[in-house]
Protein backbone atom coordinates (compact mmCIF):
# COMPACT_ATOMS: atom_id res chain seq x y z
CA UNK A 1 0.00 0.00 0.00
CA UNK A 2 2.60 2.57 1.10
CA UNK A 3 4.54 1.65 -2.21
CA UNK A 4 2.00 2.15 -4.23
CA UNK A 5 0.98 5.44 -2.50
CA UNK A 6 4.73 6.84 -3.29
CA UNK A 7 4.06 5.42 -7.26
CA UNK A 8 1.31 7.29 -7.90
CA UNK A 9 2.29 10.44 -6.06
CA UNK A 10 5.58 10.24 -8.43
CA UNK A 11 3.50 9.36 -11.04
CA UNK A 12 1.30 12.21 -11.01
CA UNK A 13 4.87 14.87 -10.29
CA UNK A 14 6.10 13.57 -13.69
CA UNK A 15 2.69 14.60 -15.23
CA UNK A 16 2.92 17.70 -14.58
CA UNK A 17 6.57 18.23 -14.78
CA UNK A 18 6.14 17.29 -17.98
CA UNK A 19 3.33 19.84 -19.07
CA UNK A 20 5.26 22.84 -16.94
CA UNK A 21 9.00 22.13 -17.53
CA UNK A 22 10.17 22.93 -20.97
CA UNK A 23 12.71 20.57 -22.22
CA UNK A 24 10.81 17.57 -20.65
CA UNK A 25 9.03 15.63 -22.99
CA UNK A 26 6.71 12.63 -22.46
CA UNK A 27 4.96 10.85 -25.47
CA UNK A 28 1.74 9.57 -23.94
CA UNK A 29 0.42 8.86 -20.48
CA UNK A 30 1.63 4.75 -20.65
CA UNK A 31 5.65 6.25 -21.70
CA UNK A 32 4.71 8.58 -18.11
CA UNK A 33 3.74 5.30 -16.33
CA UNK A 34 7.00 3.44 -17.61
CA UNK A 35 9.08 6.62 -16.65
CA UNK A 36 7.60 6.62 -13.35
CA UNK A 37 8.23 2.73 -12.66
CA UNK A 38 11.70 2.56 -13.82
CA UNK A 39 12.80 6.00 -11.76
CA UNK A 40 11.52 4.55 -8.88
CA UNK A 41 13.28 1.16 -9.48
CA UNK A 42 16.68 3.64 -9.89
CA UNK A 43 16.03 5.40 -6.65
CA UNK A 44 15.56 1.89 -5.29
CA UNK A 45 18.51 0.42 -6.32
CA UNK A 46 21.39 2.46 -7.89
CA UNK A 47 20.76 5.89 -5.92
CA UNK A 48 22.10 3.73 -2.65
CA UNK A 49 25.16 2.60 -4.46
CA UNK A 50 25.44 5.89 -5.59
CA UNK A 51 24.73 7.47 -2.24
CA UNK A 52 27.26 5.45 -0.69
CA UNK A 53 29.81 5.51 -3.22
CA UNK A 54 30.52 9.24 -3.03
CA UNK A 55 29.52 9.72 0.86
CA UNK A 56 33.23 10.85 1.35
CA UNK A 57 31.95 14.04 -1.31
CA UNK A 58 29.56 14.11 -0.36
CA UNK A 59 30.55 14.86 3.31
CA UNK A 60 33.34 17.56 1.50
CA UNK A 61 29.90 19.00 0.35
CA UNK A 62 27.78 19.20 3.25
CA UNK A 63 25.24 17.18 1.58
CA UNK A 64 25.10 19.32 -1.62
CA UNK A 65 26.78 16.58 -3.45
CA UNK A 66 23.24 14.47 -2.94
CA UNK A 67 21.80 16.98 -5.39
CA UNK A 68 24.07 15.86 -8.20
CA UNK A 69 23.27 12.36 -7.42
CA UNK A 70 18.76 13.06 -7.71
CA UNK A 71 19.99 14.71 -10.98
CA UNK A 72 22.05 11.93 -12.87
CA UNK A 73 19.01 9.32 -11.63
CA UNK A 74 16.84 11.44 -13.22
CA UNK A 75 18.44 11.26 -16.17
CA UNK A 76 19.33 8.13 -16.44
CA UNK A 77 15.65 7.06 -15.82
CA UNK A 78 15.13 9.14 -18.94
CA UNK A 79 17.53 8.02 -20.99
CA UNK A 80 16.32 4.12 -20.07
CA UNK A 81 12.84 5.10 -21.06
CA UNK A 82 11.57 4.83 -24.30
CA UNK A 83 9.19 7.70 -25.15
CA UNK A 84 11.27 10.50 -22.58
CA UNK A 85 13.41 13.09 -23.75
CA UNK A 86 15.26 15.34 -21.29
CA UNK A 87 16.91 17.77 -23.53
CA UNK A 88 18.28 20.45 -21.47
CA UNK A 89 20.46 20.23 -17.91
CA UNK A 90 18.48 22.45 -16.31
CA UNK A 91 15.21 20.44 -17.04
CA UNK A 92 17.10 17.38 -15.37
CA UNK A 93 17.92 19.50 -12.97
CA UNK A 94 14.43 21.31 -11.82
CA UNK A 95 12.95 17.39 -12.91
CA UNK A 96 15.43 15.97 -10.18
CA UNK A 97 14.71 18.79 -7.67
CA UNK A 98 11.06 18.65 -7.72
CA UNK A 99 11.02 14.66 -7.52
CA UNK A 100 13.11 14.83 -4.60
CA UNK A 101 11.53 17.38 -3.48
CA UNK A 102 7.74 15.86 -3.34
CA UNK A 103 9.46 12.50 -2.47
CA UNK A 104 10.91 13.76 0.50
CA UNK A 105 7.42 15.32 1.50
CA UNK A 106 5.54 12.34 0.52
CA UNK A 107 8.05 9.90 2.81
CA UNK A 108 7.67 12.63 5.95
CA UNK A 109 3.87 12.79 5.39
CA UNK A 110 3.62 9.12 5.42
CA UNK A 111 5.82 8.62 8.10
CA UNK A 112 4.09 10.94 10.45
CA UNK A 113 0.97 10.01 9.74
CA UNK A 114 1.25 5.96 10.52
CA UNK A 115 -0.42 5.38 6.68
CA UNK A 116 1.57 2.20 6.59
Amino acid sequence: MLLLFRFFITLIVVLVICHTLPGFVIDNLFEAFLFAVVLSAVNAVVRPVLVLMTLPITILSLGLFTLVINIFTFWLAGEISYGVYIETFSAAFWGGLIVWLTSFITNRYVWNTNLY
